[in-house]
C-alpha cells in the first residue's frame, strides 16, 4: 500500500465470495462445515450444525462475517437449540475466543498463532486446526468457480471510470488465486483480505492513501459486514441480493453504475436498494418460530 495512488476520480471496492463470485455456497457447505463437524465432534448433532452454520453465515445478516466471529456466533445458537439440550450434547465454551476477538483488529490466522503463544489454550489451539483444515480443503476443492454473470462486464466498465479494489474477509492467498484464475485480478488495483483488517478500516485506507472524494467512493457487497464497513467511512453502498445476484450484477451493469458517475445516486435511490437487501437477510433463525 506505500505506492497506492488514484489513478482515476472514482473508487469501488468489491467483496469476493458471495459477492462478485458464486463461492459461498461451496466454501461453506463442503469446506467449513464438514471440518466443523469432524474437528469439533459435532457428529452427533451434525444436522443442527449444518444448519446453524448455513444460518449465520449463508442465509442471516451475520453472512459474510470473519469465520473466527463466525465460530463464536454460530457456537452461541447451536448451544441454545432445544434439539441440542435435549441430546445433552455440551458444546465447547469458546471464551478464548471471544477474548481474542475483543482486542485483535485483524484476525487471521497469523495473528492466531501469536495469542497461542501467549495463552497456551487447548481451545484456541482447536479454532487454529479448524482453521487450516478449512483453508486446505478450499484449496483442493474450490476451482472453476465462475463470477456470476455481468460481474466481468461491470469490471471491464468500470475500470475505464473507476479504480477497483478488493475488500474481502477471505485471507489474501485464496483471494489473490481465485480472482487470478479468472482473470479479474487485473482489473485491480489492491486486494485486501482478512489479514489486512477489518472491511471498514481497509476501506479508510484505500480512501486515505487514494485521496478519494468519499461522495465518489461505493462498496459492492451481499453481506451487512459490506454495508456497516460503507457507513462507517460515509462511502456508498450498493447490495448484492443473495439468491438474486444475476439480477442485482445486471442492474448495477445497466444502470447503478451509470447513475454513480453520472452524480445520480441518489440517498433515495440507495436507500430503496438497502430496503431489499435487509428484507433478505434475517436476524433469528427459523428454527425459534
Amino acid at each position: 500500500m506505500i505506492d497506492f495512488q488514484a489513478t482515476k476520480d472514482f473508487l469501488i471496492c468489491i467483496d469476493s465470495d458471495g459477492c462478485a463470485f458464486d463461492a459461498m455456497e461451496i466454501k461453506h457447505k463442503e469446506c467449513f462445515i464438514p471440518n466443523l463437524i469432524y474437528i469439533w465432534g459435532f457428529q452427533p448433532i451434525s444436522k443442527y450444525a449444518r444448519e446453524t452454520w448455513e444460518f449465520v453465515n449463508l442465509y442471516s445478516r451475520w453472512r459474510g462475517v470473519n469465520r473466527f466471529h463466525a465460530l463464536v456466533k454460530a457456537f452461541d445458537l447451536l448451544g441454545k437449540r432445544k434439539a441440542v439440550i435435549e441430546r445433552n450434547f455440551k458444546v465447547p465454551d469458546l471464551k478464548p475466543v471471544e477474548d481474542w476477538l475483543e482486542t485483535e483488529k485483524a484476525p487471521g490466522n497469523p495473528t492466531l498463532k501469536i495469542e497461542i503463544k501467549k495463552k497456551n489454550s487447548y481451545i484456541l489451539e482447536l479454532t487454529l486446526k479448524w482453521s487450516h483444515a478449512v483453508n486446505s480443503s478450499i484449496r483442493k476443492m474450490v476451482r472453476g468457480v465462475p463470477p456470476f454473470p455481468f460481474v466481468r462486464e461491470s469490471l471491464q466498465k468500470i475500470s475505464q471510470y473507476a479504480d477497483v479494489v478488493v475488500v474481502s474477509s477471505t485471507p489474501i492467498e485464496a483471494l489473490e488465486r481465485e480472482w487470478n484464475e479468472h482473470d479479474c485480478l487485473k482489473y485491480t488495483k489492491f486486494v485486501f483480505g482478512q489479514e489486512h483488517g477489518t472491511k471498514a478500516q481497509c476501506i479508510d485506507i484505500a480512501v486515505s492513501k487514494g485521496g478519494y472524494d468519499k461522495d465518489r467512493v461505493l462498496k459492492i457487497g451481499d453481506a451487512m459486514g459490506d454495508f456497516e464497513a460503507a457507513r462507517k467511512n460515509n462511502v456508498h453502498f450498493y447490495p448484492i441480493i443473495s439468491g438474486s445476484e444475476e439480477r442485482s450484477w445486471e442492474r448495477f451493469y445497466l444502470e447503478a453504475f451509470n447513475r454513480f458517475i453520472t452524480g445520480k445516486y441518489t440517498e433515495d435511490y440507495e436507500n430503496s436498494l438497502i430496503e431489499e437487501f435487509n428484507r433478505n437477510l434475517p436476524e433469528e433463525p427459523n428454527w425459534k418460530f
